[in-house]
């Protein structure tokens, strides 16, 4: 059995999941956000990312991370910060010596729908679908999901 953490990194709200796997099987264990107070400087909401998910690796144990890899928005100063909340997931996850496993967004959208280019209700449903006991309530939470189970299913080809 391997436990998995998946966090869809942000700014204003930092999706994770925590899902187990055992062969072809995986299992919900729990998910949320983590949310930075908006009033906060940057760095006081980096710190903020940090301590939380450090936490939550604290309390799920997960043997594995997952995360999105940043793609460059049109904005670059907007690329630039969200890097930076990535970041600060990161160094929380690998302060607790976890593998951390890093996936492009439409190759987590490809390995859950088919489809590297589907939308996030399509993300949602497939979630749904494979993990019923998930309840996302937001997108971001959502995403986690999908990235903690995209990958459990390319982990094991070696993705």
């Amino acid at each position: 059995m391997v436990r998995i953490i998946g966090i869809d990194p942000g700014l204003l709200h930092t999706g994770w999941a925590v899902i187990e796997k055992n062969g072809n099987n995986r299992k919900y264990v729990a998910s949320g956000v983590v949310l930075p107070p908006k009033m906060e400087s940057l760095p006081n909401r980096l710190a903020f990312i940090f301590r939380e998910v450090s936490k939550l690796c604290e309390t799920f144990q997960p043997d594995e991370c997952s995360i999105e890899i940043t793609f460059v928005n049109k904005n670059p100063q907007t690329t630039l910060v969200l890097g930076h909340a990535r970041a600060a997931a990161i160094v929380a996850v690998a302060d607790k010596n976890i593998p951390i496993f890093e996936y492009e967004p439409n190759k987590i959208k490809k390995a859950l729908t088919s489809a590297g280019h589907a939308d996030k209700e399509q993300v949602y449903k497939m979630v749904r679908i494979l993990l019923p006991a998930a309840q996302p309530k937001t997108p971001d939470e959502s995403d986690a999901i999908a990235i903690a189970l995209a990958h459990a299913n390319m982990s094991k080809f070696g993705l």
